[in-house]
């Protein structure tokens, strides 16, 4: 995928995460602050704004702007976590105009790494970590077995399902959701959902608009 694919590639997740906006709040007013889908929305319009117009060259490119807008509009907690998803997996990394699959599951699983060291959270603590660990390690096993981009990426976005769905079995080590104890296990984590419709997204486009054998 060259540049400008992974630009409207990422221009059909925001759309999907801005009309994810009620969704997810309804997911957050149970257990979090209420304010998840807010944050989200905005950045993601932010992120919209940012990639709409512009013209990129190599891939990095892409997700430096995503990331960088996510830090700047969005603020708080969410802005610094997910602008971490885009960034850190690009730091030191070579630029190309184009990422195969391999190169994906490379910088999304060093943002991962730098996720985790920022945050101290792992899998299992109801948080967006259950579902980008396995999405990101998905990515990895698909490229290691040679699979296609649209195999890689559908793979990624079964596993961040699974990672969100099994935050329902989890209590909270993290954010108000703590506080609720053994009261949070039925309910899934927001931020894990957010996870799982941004990989569901890219997923879908690649399915749409790039070969299967690609």
């Amino acid at each position: 995928m060259n540049a400008r694919q992974v630009q409207q590639m990422f221009l059909c997740v925001a759309e999907k995460m801005v009309a994810s906006e009620e969704f997810l709040t309804e997911i957050d007013n149970k257990i979090g602050d209420g304010d998840h889908g807010i944050g989200m929305a905005i950045g993601f319009k932010g992120v919209y704004q940012e990639l709409e117009n512009k013209t990129y060259t190599y891939v990095n490119e892409v997700f430096h702007a995503i990331g960088m807008t996510m830090l700047c509009v969005m603020g708080g907690a969410s802005g610094v976590l997910f602008g971490t998803v885009f960034i850190s997996g690009i730091v030191n990394y070579p630029e190309k105009k184009e990422f195969v699959l391999e190169d994906f599951a490379n910088i999304y699983v060093k943002s991962l790494n730098a996720l985790k060291k920022r945050g101290k959270a792992q899998v299992g603590d109801k948080t967006m970590i259950d579902a980008l660990e396995p999405a990101c390690l998905g990515l990895k096993k698909a490229a290691e077995e040679g699979k296609s981009l649209h195999e890689g990426f559908a793979y990624a976005a079964a596993e961040a399902k699974r990672g969100m769905e099994y935050t329902k079995e989890c209590k909270a080590r993290f954010g108000r959701a703590k506080y609720y104890g053994e009261k949070a296990i039925g309910l899934q984590d927001a931020g894990a959902t957010s996870v799982y419709l941004i990989f569901q997204a890219m997923s879908d486009w690649v399915n749409e608009n790039i070969s299967k054998e690609a």
